[in-house]
């Protein structure tokens, strides 16, 4: 029938692919983030592009200095000899004048005081380094000594190496943020294509009770990766601050509503197990959520495709019926395919109401209809 949807033909075992250069940057990008420590995030934050220090950072950089910044703790005076006490309001004006000095600067933690200039760090001489100049070796070995913040800007590099405990990050020009962005942009719209193609055939699948594990895990797998690819895209927007405003609006447009799928997909499938499902897809490492049969085994204990049948949550959240009778026909007839073929009886049990009744089969033709037609629900 000419209009009509017609799911693509599965094959056994069905992997979900794309195209292997785009793989290969997708797996890239998230081990990548995989390995960063959550303080990180909190650290860009702070030296985001039009923040204070970021401007003072940027100037000393363009004017080929270097400098060595150290944010105050109390484990600090410790380990630092010598320089002088500034004790003045934070400036990057101040800060850049004082970057002409060869010793540390110390500033407060509020970023909102310098306190020390020109002084001497002389952290734990046993404490490892890769780096092989002097100021990114005292960097390094502060941070990890006394879990701080130090600010490595080379001047012979060009480059501001970031420290914090085992952390090392090296910043990037607001241009070179931005292009990476875009990049991963545009995966994650491939991906977000190829997910409403999986749930526009999911919809077909569950109301013609035809749903195998195979198909639920390649919705969970693309899911999964669309959450990951965003969190890569989320640490850009911290370090491109007020210059990420039009790629943090396409992350927005791109994952709306996609929380509430994928938490109504897990109730379906697992009940009152959903959140441990779930605790279990986040925590699997990339190289294994790309295989869908690692999904089938570790979600449904399973080795060998077979048929579930959803509770219907998800298909019945997009129709117009209140969440308390959709739980209250969830609760009654169990599953999708009982509410579907539910008899008048069956259903005026469940609502008490004659006309709720006839509501609710306009509510599940109209559905259906917009289903099998391929429309997007």
């Amino acid at each position: 029938m000419e209009g009509i949807f017609t799911p693509p033909q599965k094959e056994e075992g069905q992997q979900i692919s794309v195209e292997k250069k785009e793989q290969e940057k997708i797996t890239e990008k998230i081990k990548e983030t995989e390995k960063k420590e959550p303080d990180l995030v909190d650290i860009l934050k702070l030296l985001a592009p039009g923040t204070a220090i970021r401007i003072a950072l940027d100037d000393i950089l363009h004017a080929n200095l270097g400098a060595l910044i150290v944010l105050e703790n109390p484990d600090l005076y410790n380990i630092i000899e010598g320089g002088f006490r500034v004790n003045c309001r934070f400036s990057p004006q101040r800060l850049v004048e004082l970057s002409k000095m060869d010793g540390a600067i110390i500033i407060s933690k509020d970023l909102k005081k310098l306190i020390y200039a020109n002084t001497l760090l002389v952290p734990n001489s046993s404490i490892p380094t890769k780096e092989t100049g002097t100021r990114h070796k005292a960097a390094e070995k502060t941070a990890k000594q006394i879990n701080t913040l130090a600010i490595a800007v080379s001047e012979r590099r060009n480059i501001i190496t970031l420290y914090y405990g085992d952390i090392q990050y090296k910043l990037e020009k607001s241009s070179e943020i931005l292009r990476k962005a875009a990049e991963t942009l545009q995966v994650l719209e491939k991906q977000k294509e190829v997910l409403n193609e999986l749930l526009a055939n999911l919809n077909v699948l569950e109301i013609n009770n035809l749903v195998t594990v195979t198909d639920v895990c390649s919705v969970f797998q693309r899911m999964e990766m669309i959450n990951r690819i965003s969190t890569i895209l989320k640490r850009y927007l911290v370090e491109l601050g007020k210059e990420g405003v039009i790629v943090s609006m396409r992350l927005k447009e791109l994952t709306k509503n996609l929380t509430k799928e994928e938490t109504l997909l897990f109730r379906d499938y697992f009940g009152s197990r959903h959140l441990r499902a779930k605790t279990i897809l986040k925590n699997m490492n990339f190289d294994f959520l790309i295989e869908t049969q690692n999904l089938s085994r570790m979600l449904f204990n399973e080795l060998h495709d077979r048929a579930l049948s959803p509770h219907g949550l998800r298909i019945l959240s997009k129709t117009n019926l209140m969440e308390k009778d959709i739980r209250m026909l969830v609760s009654s007839l169990k599953t999708l395919d009982r509410i579907l073929s539910a008899n008048e009886d069956e259903l005026i049990k469940t609502f008490k109401k004659q006309e709720y009744v006839s509501f609710f089969n306009k509510e599940l033709e109209s559905i259906r209809e917009k289903i099998m037609i391929g429309r997007k629900i």
